[in-house]
């Protein structure tokens, strides 16, 4: 038996399948270009096992991560099972997430230019983008803090409590969802107005703001959108497809 068979043998098809859907959303980032070396990272929640978590064995590239190459953690820091180096970070704002939002079962955070770059502006983003309205209504902020610490675990809870599109000031970016493909597609339209509102700062002239009662309606149309676990599901289906034709499946090993 392969090691790979192995390990896919001694869990649940639940586990198993959260490790494909994982494994591949690192591919889907690499993709995109949302790479820091090794320095950000991913998670989902165990299905069926709340206080378990997955993320990436922190000594591959993106690109590299396959679905027995996940380290599963518990929220108390202890490695379950395949052993194996976790980005201490990394550990504190996922456990914190899990901790906090019983409804969270993937997170993901990013250090992009874009995202990096909005998290130095002291207004954050504004409403003056449809793709901005596509998140404003759970747009939070959370002040920088020192990583790695239990203190810093506590803050982030509380401020996931406030909106799961979180821009962490002087840091970057992080979402939470449901459903990995909803905390995908958070992460798409929150690094796009981050994109757009720092263009919007080079343009010379204030940018046309969106009008508050526009905001509150699209507020209501998107959080009834997140609602529906099929929010993100087209867009998942089609980047994973893309994934297969570059590189085959070998993120499912």
């Amino acid at each position: 038996m392969s090691a790979n068979l192995k390990v896919e043998t001694e869990m649940s098809s639940a586990e198993w399948q959260a490790r494909c859907d994982l494994a591949a959303l690192y591919r889907i980032c690499d993709h995109f270009g949302w790479t820091d070396i090794l320095a950000t990272h991913m998670s989902v929640r165990v299905p069926g096992e709340p206080n378990h978590f997955l993320i990436n064995h922190y000594e591959e590239m993106f690109h590299e991560i396959t679905a027995s190459s996940l380290i599963k953690m518990d929220l108390d820091g202890k490695v379950i099972g395949r052993q194996g180096r976790f980005n201490k970070a990394g550990f504190t704002i996922h456990s914190a997430i899990y901790k906090a939002r019983a409804d969270a079962n993937c997170a993901m955070h990013t250090h992009t230019r874009a995202g990096a770059g909005a998290a130095m502006l002291k207004g954050g983003l504004r409403p003056i983008s449809q793709d901005a309205m596509q998140v404003y209504d759970e747009l939070a902020y959370h002040e920088y803090g020192m990583p790695a610490t239990q203190e810093e675990c506590d803050a982030l809870g509380v401020s996931c409590q406030k909106g799961s599109c979180v821009v962490l000031f002087n840091h970057g970016l992080l979402t939470f969802a449901p459903t990995v493909h909803g905390a995908l597609q958070s992460l798409y339209m929150l690094e796009r107005a981050c994109e757009l509102e720092l263009i919007s700062r080079t343009l010379g002239e204030p940018p046309v703001m969106i009008d508050e009662a526009v905001v509150g309606k699209m507020g209501s149309v998107m959080k009834k959108a997140r609602a529906d676990h099929r929010y993100g599901l087209h867009e998942w289906n089609a980047l994973v497809r893309l994934v297969e034709s570059k590189g085959g499946t070998d993120f499912r090993s």
